[in-house]
């Protein structure tokens, strides 16, 4: 019994680090969309990050189970290496989609910017010491 709940275990680690690879390989597509031009692209990207976290989720609560299953001593050691990896694999992933985060966040601002610009609102600009300030500036155009 506990030869093959080390198999089970060990096979749905292997499939969580491969859907964590992908994620790894999503997470830096979707950085390259988010610093092009494409909005479909982003949408693709995200969309497809979801459909792996869900598997993910999935993976984890199997894992979950077959944890919860009696076991020897020898079940925790045959697996530890597998978890290590998956481990850091995720803490990449995070890190990735932080940084994604983050660059999200600086377009939001942006185009927070040019549409206070457009609409004829004070635009930030920098002053000799480095300090923001508001500047009113003219519409661009009005409606």
């Amino acid at each position: 019994m506990e030869q093959d709940a080390r198999r089970r275990l060990e096979d749905v680690l292997d499939r969580e680090i491969a859907v964590a690879r992908s994620l790894a390989q999503t997470l830096a597509a979707e950085r390259t969309a988010l610093t092009g031009d494409s909005p479909a692209a982003v949408e693709e990207k995200a969309a497809e990050k979801i459909r792996i976290l869900e598997t993910i989720e999935k993976l984890e609560a199997e894992r979950r189970a077959l944890y919860a299953l009696p076991s020897g001593p020898g079940l925790a050691a045959a697996v530890a290496e597998r978890w290590r990896a998956l481990m850091e694999l995720m803490a990449g992933c995070r890190a990735a989609n932080e940084i994604n985060g983050h660059i999200i966040h600086v377009r939001q601002h942006q185009i927070g910017q040019l549409i206070d610009i457009v609409r004829g609102g004070p635009a930030l600009t920098y002053g000799p010491q480095g300090k923001t300030f508001a500047k009113a500036l003219r519409a661009l155009a009005q409606a």
